[in-house]
């Protein structure tokens, strides 16, 4: 089993929480939500919350394990403060969300606005826990 020294597993549920909030305020109707539902053809009714709560909390543990491996991989570099973790977290961004990401959005035939929506929300959550995750070691 691979040991998991250094983590700082209060800044990693921190982290999570910080992008679930990101995910729900993103997803919102103050943001992207009308567009968003519009692109993948969901045609959501006022007052019904179908599916609601298993989404969120499917988030919250997607959210959880981002957090815990963006941290181990800041830890394995040797990574320290806020700019430095921000740089990991946008080269996880691109490796692992925008370049396989792109290219299904392509072969699927969907708007690059919904790439946009969707890989945003990543960007700025990446930029934001990496930074945190580096800081708070």
């Amino acid at each position: 089993m691979i040991p998991f020294p250094g983590i700082n597993y209060l800044a990693v549920i921190v982290c999570a929480i910080i992008l679930w909030i990101l995910g729900a305020t993103w997803y919102s109707p103050v943001l992207f939500a009308k567009k968003w539902s519009e692109l993948i053809g969901v045609k959501r009714e006022p007052g019904k919350r179908e599916g609601l709560l298993l989404g969120m909390t499917a988030s919250l543990i997607g959210d959880v394990v981002m957090s815990f491996i963006l941290a181990n991989i800041i830890v394995w570099s040797n990574t320290f403060g806020f700019r430095n973790g921000a740089v990991i977290g946008v080269l996880v961004w691109i490796g692992f969300i925008a370049a396989p990401n792109l290219p299904q959005g392509l072969y699927e035939k969907r708007p690059f606005k919904l790439f946009a929506i969707n890989s945003g929300y990543w960007l700025l959550g990446l930029f934001i826990v990496g930074g945190i995750l580096a800081t708070w070691r």
